[in-house]
């Protein structure tokens, strides 16, 4: 296809319907990030395009900042179907890593506080959460009933455990549960790969991360959010691990082999998807959502874990004063009500970003609207924004959920062989604690885009407003 686009102001551009294209393409770029997507042949371009050909898709395919190439869907993409159209259901449009999320934690403490004890801080996380390829708790003891009740009933089944409070639940997208989630539609090998992984960060750009606000950009907001300079706060960002992998290496076999049935033409298999409506797309569905409670609680797990590792460090309870802020989603498929008209609207490295008075907020933010928590590279910085009414007319309510790569984990291997990164990072004041050199060399810091360019952009496209930056001060890697 022609990869050919239009500026239809500073930040959007436009590619027009062409070819099998139902609809057109629209991505939010500055001139930086164009000449990322020029370097990579415009790779994500085209599987954007190839998005806006699938059945039912309602407006146009859309693409964050963060946009990079992933499987079938660029990572960053938004589409939305009607399934009263014969709209379509894509795990390829969810992502493999289903429900892999961010939660930020806000403390009590000062950075003051915290420097005399960082080290110590980075050693008490390190061993309170497993992190690695294939890492596993053995200190919870999860049979397949257990598991089956964590799938239905997401991080409220953690908190009735007594990991967690009852107020860590109101600050979680959806209450930390999806609702339509039938285990029954999990396979066995799922199961198996799910028992011995809740709680855990797993690998690749999963983190654990300590860091301080350093600036507030929102005063009122911010405010809200219960944010402050110098406070300490916790990025916790990982998913559904193994077992929501599985749940999407099924589905896309399932779907190729339907595809024909239902007259669905593919223009790239990695798209494999299912009408809506079809016995195959309800099982995703539900499927899904099992996998997405998964995350949920294994986030509210691992909170859990921190608040421990913070006690573990001489922080009482009182003195940490750990609580949720908000935790969000990046890979999901949710039913949302757009002009009337009941969607699925798919977000794949995206994040919600409703603005004040949208649904499914905390009664708390609902006059200013949702956090929106973009994290960026474990040397530089994160960003706390807030959605707003501009993103729920312009992108389904979606913003960009990180900082987007820009080398593969081997291109950056290969950038920093012969550098001691631990020891550089260091240097500026950020332990890191990883399973491997190898890890810290595939994630280090000029992997990623410079997240500041992609909040530019969000703020300049309307899609958020920044509320604060957050810098590391410990950074946990799998």
């Amino acid at each position: 296809m022609d990869v050919s686009f239009v500026q239809e102001d500073r930040y959007t551009f436009r590619i027009p319907r062409q070819g099998k294209m139902r609809t057109d393409a629209v991505f939010f770029a500055s001139k930086p990030i164009l000449a990322q997507l020029e370097r990579e042949d415009y790779a994500s371009l085209v599987q954007l395009m190839n998005v806006a050909t699938l059945l039912g898709i309602v407006g146009p395919a859309l693409a964050m900042p963060d946009l990079h190439w992933g499987y079938g869907f660029p990572i960053g993409g938004v589409a939305a179907f009607d399934p009263a159209a014969g709209g379509v259901v894509s795990p390829g449009g969810v992502g493999f890593d289903i429900n892999c999320g961010v939660r930020l934690l806000a403390s009590g403490l000062e950075r003051r506080n915290l420097e005399p004890r960082k080290a110590w801080l980075a050693d008490r996380l390190y061993e309170h959460v497993p992190a690695g390829v294939g890492s596993r708790r053995r200190d919870l003891k999860l049979n397949r009933k257990g598991l089956a009740r964590v799938l239905a009933e997401g991080a409220g089944w953690v908190v009735r455990q007594g990991w967690g409070e009852a107020g860590d639940l109101e600050f979680i997208e959806s209450g930390g549960r999806l609702e339509g989630a039938d285990p029954g539609r999990v396979s066995e090998r799922a199961y198996e790969r799910g028992l011995p992984q809740l709680g855990t960060l797993g690998s690749g750009n999963h983190f654990l991360e300590v860091q301080y606000v350093e600036k507030i950009y929102d005063p009122e907001v911010a405010a809200v959010f219960g944010l402050a300079e110098d406070q300490i706060t916790v990025l916790i960002h990982t998913g559904s691990r193994g077992l929501g992998h599985q749940v999407a290496q099924d589905y896309v076999q399932r779907f190729l082999q339907s595809a024909p049935r239902y007259g669905i033409e593919l223009v790239d298999r990695q798209m494999a998807a299912a009408p809506i409506e079809s016995p195959e797309g309800r099982a995703y569905l539900a499927a899904m959502a099992a996998a997405a409670n998964y995350a949920f609680a294994n986030r509210q797990l691992i909170t859990h874990y921190v608040r421990a590792a913070f006690e573990a460090t001489g922080f009482a309870p009182r003195d940490h004063a750990l609580r949720v802020v908000y935790d969000l989603a990046h890979n999901n498929a949710k039913f949302e009500t757009r002009r009337g008209r009941r969607l699925l609207v798919h977000r794949k490295g995206a994040t919600r970003a409703f603005g004040p008075g949208a649904p499914d907020l905390p009664a708390a933010y609902a006059t200013v609207g949702q956090p929106v928590l973009v994290p960026g590279d474990m040397g530089r910085y994160s960003y706390v924004l807030v959605g707003t009414k501009e993103a729920m007319e312009k992108s389904f309510g979606s913003s960009c959920h990180g900082a987007g790569r820009v080398l593969s984990r081997a291109k950056s291997k290969k950038q920093v062989r012969g550098r001691d990164l631990v020891r550089e990072l260091a240097e500026r004041g950020i332990e890191v604690r990883a399973t491997s050199r190898r890890t810290v060399a595939e994630e280090a810091p000029e992997a990623y885009k410079d997240v500041a360019e992609v909040v530019r952009v969000v703020e300049g496209a309307g899609l958020g407003r920044a509320v604060a930056r957050l810098r590391p001060l410990v950074s946990v890697k799998g």
